[in-house]
Order: structure tokens, then C-alpha cells, then sequence
């Protein structure tokens, strides 16, 4: 069976792989059914038909990172809009995301972007955290939405909500949503890696990678790295007495 080369994958999708032993034939499995899903109109048009008029696409990154902030981005489309190649975040390459993402600027008529900190993370746990962000994304826009097409979470916010399994990879609205949350995040990475050179940030982007994991164990945790999340706690363990950034 042809597999597909480890080193063309984003951060996220390669710390998926590692979780398990047996998850690389899972992880392509995964990987190759995303790559043949339809990202289109269908969910904008059904909130449409229900009425909508101003419907934003929400989604966010960095939930699974062990370093920084989860972002999350909201953007209101036009109506049936239609931009060529856009997809989930992850499955582009670094290039075609920056410039799919001044696309989605051009012509969107609303975006905004929110992050949630280290801090509030390891008091709330990651979920609440990204509701916190996706929230906080939906209070910024310019535009009020009427309905939100929001990638398998739902939000305590008043407007009707769609909650879409793998909706980056089906919905226009959160595609273009996941493109600019990980442009967003991905700068902020590499401008923090400037301070932090040694865990190699600006490469896994703050996911749960070899090269990350080997950094944490040499040089222990920093100020950003996520306290509450397995990996990093255990480099804070009494016995392995951790390093100072």
C-alpha cells in the first residue's frame, strides 16, 4: 500500500500520527478520506433557506499544540462564494494558505480573529478554552452573524448554530475560517521562536513532534508551554527537575 510521505504533513496531522503506536495506517486513512471531501456551499446555502442572512464560519487552531495559545477565527462570505482550492488549513501547503488566505480577505466581509492564553488554558482545559476563543472570534466581527457554521463544537452564544463534523473540510465558511486562524497562529510561532529558539517552534509550530518533545526533555518547559497537558507535566515531574527557559 502507497503511504504518504511523513514529512509532507503539517504538525498537527504528524503529533496525530505519533499519539498511538498503530496510528500511522489510521492517521493516512484519516488523512486520504479528508482529501475527498467537497468543500463547498451546502451548509451556507441550507442556513439560507432557513432565513439566514449573515452567516459566519468558525473554527480554530492550536487546540492540540503543547506551546502558545489556541486561536480561533470567525469570517462572514458573501453569498455563494467561491474561491478555488481553499480546504482545511492543515491539508495546504504553507504557500498556498498565505495566499488563500489575502483571498478570503478580498472578499470577505467580515473576519475576526481571537487567542486564548497559556494561563486561562491550564485553569479551563483546552475545550473551554477553544469555546473561549471561538466565542470571543464571533464578538468581534464587524457584521452580526444570524447563523454559525462552527467545525464540531457549539458555542453558548444566542444565534442559530450548525455544528459540522469535519466542517473545515466541507464548509466554505469554516475553511476560509481555518485559513486564517493558522496563518495567524503560525506567524505567531515563528515570531515567538525568536525568544524561544530552542524548542524549534517556528518548524512543529508548538505540536507535540519529536523534535519538541526531545527539546522539552533537555530544556523543560517554558512560560508558554501548556502546564495542564501531559507531555509538559511530565518534564516538571520532582525527579527530572526541569531546566529555566
Amino acid at each position: 500500500m502507497t503511504r504518504i510521505p511523513v514529512l509532507e504533513w503539517e504538525p498537527e496531522l504528524l503529533a496525530e500520527e505519533l499519539a498511538e503506536e498503530e496510528s500511522v495506517s489510521a492517521a493516512t486513512r484519516k488523512l486520504r478520506m479528508l482529501r475527498s471531501l467537497v468543500c463547498g456551499n451546502k451548509y451556507e446555502k441550507a442556513a439560507r433557506k432557513e432565513g439566514a442572512t449573515t452567516i459566519a464560519g468558525v473554527d480554530e487552531v492550536g487546540r492540540g499544540a503543547l506551546f502558545g495559545p489556541v486561536v480561533a477565527a470567525a469570517v462572514i462570505l458573501p453569498p455563494d462564494t467561491r474561491i478555488r482550492g481553499l480546504r482545511d488549513s492543515k491539508q495546504l501547503l504553507r504557500e498556498d494558505r498565505e495566499r488563500l488566505a489575502k483571498v478570503v480577505e478580498r472578499k470577505a466581509l467580515a473576519i475576526a480573529i481571537a487567542e486564548v492564553d497559556v494561563e486561562t488554558i491550564d485553569r479551563v482545559n483546552i475545550y473551554q478554552a477553544t469555546r473561549i476563543a471561538m466565542a470571543n472570534a464571533v464578538g468581534k466581527l464587524a457584521l452580526a452573524p444570524d447563523h454559525l457554521l462552527i467545525d464540531a463544537m457549539r458555542l453558548d452564544l444566542s444565534c442559530a448554530q450548525t455544528s459540522i463534523i469535519y466542517g473545515d473540510s466541507l464548509s466554505i465558511s469554516i475553511a476560509a475560517a481555518s485559513v486564517i486562524a493558522k496563518v495567524y497562529r503560525d506567524a505567531r510561532m515563528r515570531e515567538l521562536d525568536k525568544d524561544y529558539p530552542q524548542y524549534g517552534l517556528a518548524s512543529h509550530k508548538g505540536y507535540s513532534t519529536p523534535q519538541h518533545l526531545t527539546a522539552l526533555d533537555k530544556h523543560g518547559p517554558c512560560p508558554l508551554h501548556r502546564k495542564s497537558f501531559r507531555p509538559v507535566a511530565q518534564t516538571m515531574l520532582p525527579w527530572d527537575n526541569p531546566l529555566p527557559c
